[in-house]
């Protein structure tokens, strides 16, 4: 990989073997001009390596989404013009700064950036990422301490060493070691690594012969952030070579920072005295947020996106409440809830009610007691038609109970996924036509009964909500 990329290189590079124009129809073609034109078109080709690509995007958000929804696909497109190929990365590259980055015919390693990354290696794009700073960093009782004692370190290195965060996964611990990474790096060489790569990059240097440069550019640092160091399980002698790193750059005085998902103690697989090291230092820990910053959280992230497409995206304030109260895991989580209501307001061009908001984010919230099943349907749609279930289940075609019986079996076919044969038969052995019928006949009332409509988000609600909250 060559080590010189201008900024009008990074936008037209393609590879010899792999036509990233071909890739683009392809996408445009399997996956939608929708799609490829709100997503995928900001998706831009940097360099090929043996079994993987080096893609760019502008930013974090456009990235989590991509990953997401449509990774696996794109992946697959790419496959079919090379074989080898088995996996994608993405550099977050803003538009804005690309050209203070890289106006200079530079390396995207580079002195003048204080960032160390080995050569010729996946390490080489920088890890660092300017949007996850001290400044959007939103602090509540769960995370204060964490987030005091890495501005601590930010202002005078040494003083806590090593400062090991812990937490659970999506809690900000990558973006406070990214921030302090963005702060030290304008007076020190920084390197920001996961665990993964480090043991990768360890691997590939005893393959190649070549471990003199690998502990000359791990220990020539001034700053060494690891993320998720419990992934540093195993490989004993991958484990003596961090030990010894890890020696070597406390007795020079270098800061190192570590993250992980649980205490030093509590780790698995690593040697005791790699433990005792990491609990030398601070030990802090991120917890799950509470309340009051769960409603900052999606306060600042709604207020974020409404800003940038104000024209179309606006989630009312009991929407966001509700994020607030039910999702409690993560942050990663809260923030993930937030981007789905506004994909949602932005594809259907409309603010969704509660009851949509409850039906997009179904996966996110507590719904392990309240199975979906079809006699759940059944009885819930009876008790708001005021009608028995023998009723609905009868061969009798009055209005009163045909409109009742095909809403019941529209609500089965959208909110399980039973099959229509095993819904026909769920409905007093009906033929499967008779479900389809029933499915499209209430689709097409939909369009014009803005009444039927209120009925089955109602419905819906009680069905995926069966509480007392929800009522009808």
């Amino acid at each position: 990989m060559s080590n010189n990329f201008s900024n009008k290189n990074l936008d037209t590079l393609k590879p010899e073997n792999l036509n990233w124009n071909s890739v683009q129809s392809d996408m445009k073609n399997k996956l939608g001009m929708d799609v490829y034109e709100s997503w995928l078109k900001k998706i831009n080709f940097i360099d090929e390596f043996n079994n993987y690509i080096l893609l760019s995007v502008p930013t974090r958000f456009i990235r989590d989404w991509i990953t997401s929804r449509y990774l696996d696909q794109i992946l697959q497109i790419v496959r079919n013009y090379r074989r080898n190929l088995i996996r994608i990365e993405f550099k977050i590259i803003d538009q804005k700064i690309k050209t203070k980055n890289f106006d200079n015919d530079e390396s995207l390693v580079t002195s003048k950036d204080k960032i160390s990354f080995i050569k010729d290696s996946h390490l080489q794009y920088n890890r660092i990422d300017p949007n996850k700073r001290f400044d959007n960093f939103i602090v509540g009782s769960s995370n204060k301490l964490a987030f005091e004692a890495s501005q601590k370190v930010s202002e005078k290195i040494s003083l806590y060493n090593p400062l090991y965060i812990y937490g659970g996964v999506g809690m900000g611990k990558t973006h406070l070691l990214n921030s302090i990474g963005l702060e030290l790096k304008k007076n020190y060489k920084v390197m920001f690594i996961s665990a993964e790569r480090f043991m990768y990059q360890f691997v590939k240097s005893i393959k190649s012969n070549d471990m003199v440069k690998f502990k000359e550019y791990f220990r020539n640092t001034d700053i060494l952030l690891i993320d998720d160091i419990q992934f540093m399980n195993g490989k004993e002698a991958m484990q003596e070579e961090f030990f010894h790193t890890f020696n070597a750059l406390l007795d020079k005085g270098s800061q190192i920072i570590l993250s992980a998902d649980r205490a030093p103690n509590k780790l698995l697989r690593i040697q005791e005295r790699i433990k005792s090291r990491f609990s030398g230092g601070l030990v802090v820990d991120i917890q799950k947020p509470d309340y009051e910053l769960r409603k900052k959280i999606v306060d600042k992230k709604s207020e974020k996106l409404n800003d940038l497409y104000s024209d179309q995206i606006n989630i009312p304030k009991e929407i966001q409440d509700f994020i607030s109260s039910e999702i409690t895991t993560s942050v990663r989580e809260l923030e993930g809830a937030v981007n789905r209501l506004a994909s949602f307001s932005r594809i259907y061009k409309k603010i969704p009610n509660l009851s949509e908001a409850k039906i997009v984010l179904k996966d996110l919230l507590n719904l392990t007691e309240n199975k979906v099943t079809i006699d759940l349907i059944q009885t819930i749609v009876c008790k708001f038609f005021k009608i028995s279930k023998n009723e609905m289940l009868s061969s009798r075609r009055s209005r009163y109970l045909v409109r009742p019986r095909q809403t019941a079996i529209y609500l089965t076919k959208i909110l399980t996924s039973k099959s229509l044969p095993e819904i026909g038969r769920e409905f007093s052995n009906r033929d499967h036509t008779t479900i389809i019928h029933s499915v499209k006949t209430i689709e097409r009332l939909k369009e014009k009964d803005p009444e039927l409509v209120e009925n089955i988000n109602k419905l819906k609600n009680q069905i995926l909500y069966n509480n007392k909250d929800n009522e009808i």
